[in-house]
Parts: structure tokens; sequence; C-alpha cells
């Protein structure tokens, strides 16, 4: 059996529009500006100290450690952006500066191959004495992601020989034999990045340490409670797990009997990130389906109409089926990420238009949503309703805030941000047995073979503000193979033209599939039209009963103070009032707005009246979702009340 896959990060290049914006202020901004933020060089921000801890650790410096005790995962996904802004963009002043880090990293390594500078400068006797709270295994899945990103940018092995060594030392750590600990870490991660140093390296024994990880996870005895008691600590548990438990790290019950996703929504993404991998390498038909079964019910129950997860800001976990409330919604950044990395491994499995549906809704406003339009500030936390001054009271969370800031002590999102938007060219199409298949519409070109001939696609576009895509294909001679096109979900008629002719779309899961000896030349339309449409939810969402939210296209929609005034719950749509779709070229860089007529219900003059009060009329607008916090404090707003 044969699955798509991705192509190689150069050989998809994003050039113009939108996306190609994004990926270019990552790029150009945002790397560099983390960079100095890892160097503790930004004033205003809290102190990271990553690049300092492996200095201290390395002997290059004095100093104590400093930060969390997963501190080193915020480095090691910057290398991995890093070194995925070379794959696309080759930079020598950007490489040495990874040499130089690398150089001293390896000098922090100890001659075992543990790397850990919390442990290694604070507590060394304590090794993998608490999988269940302490991240070792976490962080040593980013530094191996970060080792094959570095490795399949730039052919040196500098980095990926460090992390073979250190996975290396995790495989005759762990495992079933009698000498080995049969545990696994509290927060996913390790697991895909094994998966994924096993197909860079061929080590088959890596894929198989990640199986065994998933697997051992939740059996009886269960690992943590016997952990715990070594510790002196049974019957205790950190504060993020009092309500859920071992479930709060998905280890109540083996992970092949999980029916709905619980915990920590980040883990539970990763946690089913690995499932897909593994199910798709070992061609596993059960765990597919399992996947599949978990993903269902995260889409279908869980999912917020901005594509993030994980609603409660205790414990940063799942809530119950449906309850998705809009202010208090956590969707933390990093959960979205996660939704976008199972939907394009699913991809991988087999095409549906329905996942890369879900994977540009996350992408396009949760994921989004969490970086300012100048590089330089983080969302960790995504809700979907702000009034500053009641959030400023309600939460105790320190990472919950109402305007973005320039890091966090705690700052995994800033960097999951970048090596997303660093490497979106693996996220956009699939090179599939018979051809290719684009997921996401951005301007630029894919370079692909078609058997043994080398074929050019261009795409030029303005999506998602404009509603068409004009493909170019350019094979070295004609040649025979498959082109499929996503026909997004929220499109209701879509259009296909053929070197200029309508054609009759053939509709193959979710993608208009065209197959045919292309020649040099060929010209591909696809138009996708983009009205403004009122996005209701099941009626056991309680949280958005009676009320819509706006959405065009892929962008959901929200309305700011800023635009509309204060106390956003005053305003309420009629249903029958006419709304409109303006592009604004200096406005949050140019978007489309959505423009109309609302009502707004006057304050009262007791809190509680039995008077009919009588709304009066008030303009609206309405900007993408991605795009608010960028003009300054203000309430925010998703969901409508619909009259």
């Amino acid at each position: 059996m044969s699955y798509p896959t991705s192509l190689p990060l150069p050989s998809v290049k994003l050039d113009h529009g939108f996306l190609a914006g994004r990926a270019r202020l990552v790029r150009d901004t945002v790397i560099p500006w983390q960079w100095e933020a890892l160097n503790d060089r930004i004033a205003g921000a809290e102190r990271s100290g990553c690049v300092h801890n492996f200095q201290v650790a390395a002997g290059e410096k004095a100093g104590k450690f400093h930060g969390l005790f997963w501190q080193d995962s915020d480095l090691a996904k910057w290398i991995e952006a890093a070194s995925y802004r070379l794959a696309t963009h080759p930079d020598a002043t950007l490489e040495a500066e990874l040499d130089r880090l690398i150089a001293t990293i390896a000098k922090a390594q100890q001659a075992d191959g543990y790397l850990n500078t919390y442990f290694q400068l604070v507590e060394p006797a304590n090794r993998w004495a608490n999988l269940r709270d302490c991240h070792e295994l976490y962080v040593a899945g980013h530094f191996i992601e970060a080792g094959v990103a570095h490795f399949t940018a730039t052919g040196q092995r500098s980095l990926l020989d460090v992390v073979c060594k250190l996975a290396d030392l995790i495989g005759r750590t762990f495992g079933p034999g009698p000498d080995q600990v049969p545990g696994y870490c509290g927060h996913e991660e390790i697991e895909l990045a094994l998966v994924k140093l096993a197909r860079v390296t061929g080590g088959e024994r890596y894929r198989d340490l990640a199986l065994y990880f998933i697997e051992q996870r939740g059996q009886s005895p269960n690992y943590f409670e016997l952990e715990a008691k070594r510790r002196g600590e049974d019957g205790k548990l950190p504060w993020h797990m009092h309500h859920d438990g071992l479930g709060t790290l998905q280890a109540a019950r083996p992970v092949r009997d999980l029916a709905e996703p619980v915990g920590h929504a980040v883990r539970m993404m990763y946690l089913l990130a690995a499932m897909i991998d593994l199910a798709h390498d070992r061609k596993d038909a059960a765990l597919a389906e399992q996947s599949r079964g978990l993903w269902s019910a995260i889409v279908q129950q869980h999912l917020y109409v901005t594509g993030g997860v994980g609603p409660e800001p205790h414990g940063e976990k799942f809530g119950e089926p449906f309850d998705l409330p809009a202010d208090r919604a956590y969707a933390e950044t990093c959960a979205a990420i996660g939704v976008v990395m199972c939907a394009r491994r699913l991809l991988d499995l087999d095409l549906r238009g329905a996942d890369a549906d879900v994977m540009e809704r996350a992408l396009y406003n949760n994921v989004l949503a969490g970086l300012a339009l100048d590089g330089r500030t983080y969302f960790y936390v995504n809700p979907l309703e702000v009034v500053p001054t009641v959030a400023k009271r309600r939460y105790e969370c320190h990472l919950v805030k109402t305007q973005r800031v320039p890091w966090f002590g705690c700052a995994c999102c800033p960097p999951n941000v970048a090596r997303l938007f660093a490497s979106l060219g693996a996220y956009a199409c699939s090179q599939t047995p018979d051809g290719l298949a684009v997921h996401l519409y951005a301007g630029g070109e894919a370079r692909f073979k078609a058997g043994n001939v080398p074929v050019r696609l261009r795409a030029q576009t303005e999506y998602p503000w404009q509603d068409r895509v004009e493909f170019r294909i350019e094979p070295a001679q004609a040649v025979e193979f498959t082109l499929q096109l996503r026909l997004p979900g929220w499109c209701r008629a879509p259009r296909l033209t053929l070197n200029g002719a309508v054609q009759e779309i053939e509709n193959v899961a979710g993608y208009a599939r065209l197959r045919r000896v292309w020649q040099p030349g060929d010209r591909v339309g696809l138009e996708v039209p983009m009205p403004v449409e009122r996005v209701r939810a099941d009626a056991r969402v309680f949280a958005a009963a009676g009320q819509v939210a706006l959405q065009r296209g892929p962008m959901v929609y929200c309305l700011e103070e800023v635009d509309n005034g204060p106390q956003l719950s005053a305003l309420s749509l009629p249903r029958t009032a006419k709304l409109e779709a303006r592009f604004v070229a200096d406005l949050l860089g140019g978007c489309v707005v959505i423009e109309g007529t609302a009502l707004r219900t006057p304050a009262g003059e007791a809190l509680y009246s039995t008077e009919t009060p009588t709304p009066a009329v008030a303009p609206l607008r309405a900007v993408p979702y991605a795009l608010w916090a960028n003009r300054g404090e203000g309430e925010m707003r998703l969901w409508l009340r619909e009259t």
C-alpha cells in the first residue's frame, strides 16, 4: 500500500499572498527575535535562560540554572524552526550561529548521552525519578525533532549524532527488560519524535521504542503510581491533576482503550499524532481506526469554531463534550498546532478533504491569533470573548493575557508557532502515488516528479481575501498524472476550469480530481466563492445558544471595541441584516472586513427591569479573529446574539 507523503521543504516555495506573508514574517522577524529572547536580550520580556543554561552545563560560563525544568525544550523548538528556515532560505550567518550553539549543546551532553540542563545542574541524582511531572522525555523528544530537522536541512550530523546518542540512552533505559524502567513520559512528545528519527536514520529500534511508550501508557500496575510511591508521594497529585487524576496525562487506562479525548489538550494531540504516525509506518489498521475515532470525537464534540481545543484553564485540558465556553476558552496556541499536526498526518493515511478543512480552520484562526502582526509578541491562551477588566480579575493564571506579550516564563507557544510556519510547505501539499494533492492554497510553487518527469506547479492567488487560485503546470515533457485540489467544505459552489474551459468536477473525498496527460503551460483555475456566512453551533453547545459567528472562506470573524465601541454584549444581529465583505488595504496589513447593521440595546437604569428596552440601530464591523488585538487593548467578541 502506498501513502501520500510530504514534499521536501526546499521543493515548496511560498512567495506571495497571505500565508507566504506569515511565513516570511516568521523567517525574517520571528526567528531572529526569538533568538534574542532565548539569549535574554529583550527588554521587558520574561527571562528565558535557555542559552545560559547550556553554556553553564557545557562549562563555558559560571552560573545557576534558570527557569522551569522543561526550559530546554524552548531552545530545541527554536533550533527546529531555524533549521527549516535554512532548508528553504539558506543563510550562512544563521547556519554559523546554529553551529556554535550545537557545539555548546554537544559539550553539555554527558558521556552516556544524557542531556537535560535542569537535572544536570540542579538535581543530578534524580534523573528519570519523576517521569510523571518532570518532562525529561518530552525535552528529549523536542531535541530529537530539532536534530532531525537540522540534518535534513544541512546534511550535517552534528546535532543528529547528539540526539541519536540521547535516543540510544533512552532505549537502553526504558523497556520491558529486567534491567529497564517500565515507564513513559507524563507529557507526550518523545513518541512522535522517535518516529521521525527512525524515518531519517532507518533505525527501526527508535520506532519500536515509540510503540513501547504508547503501548505501556496506562497499563496496570500503573507506572506513575509506583513511581510516586518510591518518591514517598503515594496518593498525592499536583494541582493540575486533582480533577482527572492520571486521565490528565492520558494514563488512566491503556491508550488503545481511549475512545474520547481526555486530559491536557497538548499532550492528547501529541499522543494522537504519534498514534497516526505509527499506524502509518506499521500499516496498523486497528491503530489507524482508533486514531480516526479519537479524531472524530475531537472534531465533532470538542473543537472550537476557531479550530482550537482544550477549553479548561485548570489543567489546560479537554472538557465535557460540547462544553465550549467563549469567555473562558483556554484554546492554547500549542494545542491548535497539535490539531494542525494531527490533521496533516491523517492526510498521509488517506486523503479526506474534511481533515484538511480542520487543518485550515485551526491554522487560519487559532494558531495565527497567537502571533502579532509585528512578529514580536504572542498569545498563549486564545479566548473567543474578552472584556479586559473582567478577564484580569477572573484568571489567576499568568498565561492568560488581554494583549500579546514578548515572551513567557513558560514559552512553549512562541517557538512552536515559529517551527510550524517555517515548515509550512510540508502542510501545503502531498506527493501521491499517482501525482500531487494540494491541501492549502497559497501563492508559490511546488516541484515534484510524475514518474521520472520533473514537474513544476505554480499557484497564483490572493487567497483567502480573494476566491480564485490559478495553477500553471510545467512538466519537463508531456506526462500523465493526477492533480487533486481540495474543495473546501465551507464552499457551496466551487468552479473548475482547464485551459479556460469549465470542467465538471470529479469530487473524490473532498478533492477535485483531474487525471490527464499534462502539457507544458496547461492552466487550471479553481474558484471557491466566499460569501459571508452565519455559523451556528450545535444546540448542545450551550455557551453559543441563540448566537451566530461570522465566517468568510476559512476566516472566522470577531468584533473589537476599537471598531464597534464598548459593551459588545449589547450588540445583536438581526437575522435579516445584510452583511457585506470589503477589502481594506490599510487595515491590519490589508484584510477583508465584514460590515453591516446591528442593534444595540441601551444600558438600563436598574440592574434588573421589567421594561422592554428599545434597541438602536448601530453600525457593525467584524475583522478576522486571527488579527484581533493588534490595535491596543479592548473588548473582543466572536459569538453574536441573533434576533
